[in-house]
């Protein structure tokens, strides 16, 4: 018999079959009210009478910056027939094996990238966060199995805008409503940042996953432009 234990509610999650070409993508962009205060600490310079400044620190009415530390959960856990507990692990820590990335690439049936330029997007992204299967077999205590199944991440200026890159779930996972997770996890974060505007590029059968998250194609007329080059 079968268990399943969803944390998260389960929804249809499109089927990322490929990448789109260039001429596919939609500049989608979500932007949401302020949820939370952003607490900060104000200096000013003051202009002495020589010429000099002087830096004067405000009140401490505004307290610094909290940095959110990193999460890690327990997703799903389901037991199977033969005893054998899978655990999907949610983490935005970005511990994430290059050579597990392309793996998981391949399956979506995305084109393969250098993997020093996949290291490097990993390293300069402002948040990555990961989807891992880990399954457990009885009396096998120390022999788990782990991989990756999904990811997402995103870069920022760190105080205005963020882009969401890399949205992918293993084809053998996709329509429970992980891919859904990741990208709510991501803005959810953002926005405690205080980073409201929030941008990402999705072709057209996947439109309709991204709004039915709350992102917008083309708000208030904004367009997209795109530079590449001609080689």
């Amino acid at each position: 018999m079968l268990t399943l234990n969803v944390v998260a509610p389960p929804s249809i999650l499109p089927k990322f079959s490929a990448q789109p070409s260039k001429h596919q993508f939609n500049y989608i962009n979500y932007r949401l009210a302020n949820t939370g205060r952003r607490k900060l600490k104000v200096s000013r310079l003051r202009f002495l009478k020589d010429n000099s400044t002087q830096v004067v620190e405000s009140p401490s009415t505004l307290e610094e910056v909290e940095e959110l530390q990193p999460e890690e959960f327990v997703l799903v856990e389901k037991t199977e027939e033969d005893g054998v507990v899978e655990q999907i692990i949610f983490s935005s820590g970005g511990d994430v094996d290059i050579y597990d990335l392309q793996t998981l690439c391949d399956k979506v049936g995305w084109p393969r990238r250098p993997l020093s330029k996949l290291d490097a997007a990993l390293k300069n992204s402002y948040m990555v966060a990961t989807l891992h299967s880990i399954r457990k077999s009885p009396g096998s205590e120390g022999n788990d199995q782990k991989k990756l199944i999904g990811m997402a991440r995103a870069t920022s200026d760190h105080a205005f805008n963020a882009t969401i890159w890399d949205v992918l779930v293993d084809p053998s996972y996709q329509g429970q409503g992980l891919g859904k997770t990741l990208v709510e996890k991501i803005i959810r974060a953002l926005l405690q940042r205080d980073i409201g505007n929030i941008t990402l590029f999705a072709d057209s059968q996947v439109v309709e996953f991204y709004r039915n998250l709350g992102f917008e194609p083309d708000p208030e007329g904004i367009k997209g432009m795109f530079w590449y080059p001609k080689y």
